[in-house]
Parts: C-alpha cells; structure tokens; sequence
C-alpha cells in the first residue's frame, strides 16, 4: 500500500503533469466549492419558500446543488485549459488571456438562462461592479477612496428608480415586487388600519 502511495505522490509531483493535474484539480474544486455554498442555500431557500413534500424538495434542494457543483467544475475546466493552451501558443501569459477564456467558459457553461446560472451571473456583476468602483482609486484617477462608494451607490440607486418608474418590466420580478410595495403602495391608505399595520 505504501508503494501505491508513493507512486501517488511521485506522479503528481512530476512537474511534466503540472498543467494536466491543475486542470483536473480545479474541476474537483470546482465541484467541491459549488456544492458547498448552493446546498445550504438551497436548503434554507426551500425550507422557507416552497411548499411541497419533502421528496420534491429535496429533489428540489439536490439539483440546484448538482447544477451549480457542475458548472463552477466545467467552468474551471474549459478556463483553465484555454489558459494553458494560449501560454503554450504565445510562450507566456498575457493579460487578455485570462480574459479570453472566461468569456468562452462563461458561454459555454453559463450561457444557459435559468435560477442557478442568473444568482451565479448576477452574484459576479455585482462583485466586478465594486471592483471598477474601486478601480479610478487604484489608478490613482481619484486620489480620495471614500470618494468611489458614494458615486457608485448613487448611480446604482439612479438607475435602478430609472428603471423601476419607467421600464419596469425589465427588472427581476422579486424586485419589481419589493419596489411596488416600498415606493408605490405607501402612497394609498385610507384608515389608521391600512396606514399602519396593513399595506392594503
């Protein structure tokens, strides 16, 4: 057994394999990590919004953890295959490299238009969006850093009231729901009842 171990350790330690291995690695972290955050997620989310037996909720539960496992894996697999095949092909890594392979991987795996692959998309935008907000600070564009936020969180909020007064029907449902009951339903009331305890 030890020499099984040994031959083990000694194949994955050979640097000939690195690029292979590394490949094979970020699928299981890949699957590791994605089943790890969805199916808490997912458990909570059913637990407290569906209502159906508890077979189609776990089916339910394991799904949406199947699905997210998966794609972060093939994710992780197509970027970075094409990472190392560009390194190979130009001698090196550049910097657009890295962005050539998540716009093939972000088509290929999530392309699709479902839940898992929309909180997946949006969950990045939103992290890429704090990234740029921070970026005028790195470049030294604005030199103040408590300067960005304020800008960015007052044209995230521009935008979204754009939007939800005048283009409603492209925002999320859940959003558009939680802004008509914010900003459209606090205009009617017509007893102390409705005015304070009840929306309606």
């Amino acid at each position: 057994m030890d020499s099984l171990k040994n031959a083990a350790t000694q194949f994955i330690l050979t640097p000939e394999y690195h690029d292979l291995l590394s490949i094979v690695k970020g699928f299981r972290n890949g699957l590791v990590y994605g089943a790890k955050i969805r199916f808490p997620h997912a458990l909570v989310m059913t637990l407290l919004f569906r209502r159906s037996n508890f077979k189609d909720m776990a089916r339910f539960v394991l799904k949406a953890t199947k699905q997210h496992a998966r794609n972060l894996a093939f994710f992780a697999t197509i970027y970075k295959t094409l990472l190392i095949v560009q390194r190979r092909m130009h001698g090196k890594e550049r910097p657009m490299d890295s962005f050539l392979a998540g716009l093939v991987g972000g088509y290929m795996v999530f392309g699709e238009n479902n839940n898992v692959n929309q909180q997946i998309v949006l969950y990045l935008f939103s992290r890429i969006m704090m990234g740029l907000a921070k970026l005028p600070v790195k470049k030294n564009v604005i030199t103040e850093p408590t300067q960005t936020f304020p800008i960015f969180a007052s044209l995230v909020w521009a935008t979204v009231m754009f939007l939800f007064q005048n283009e409603r029907d492209v925002l999320q449902p859940s959003l558009q729901a939680s802004m008509q009951y914010i900003y459209i339903d606090s205009n009617r009331w017509n007893t102390l009842k409705n005015f304070l305890w009840h929306n309606k």
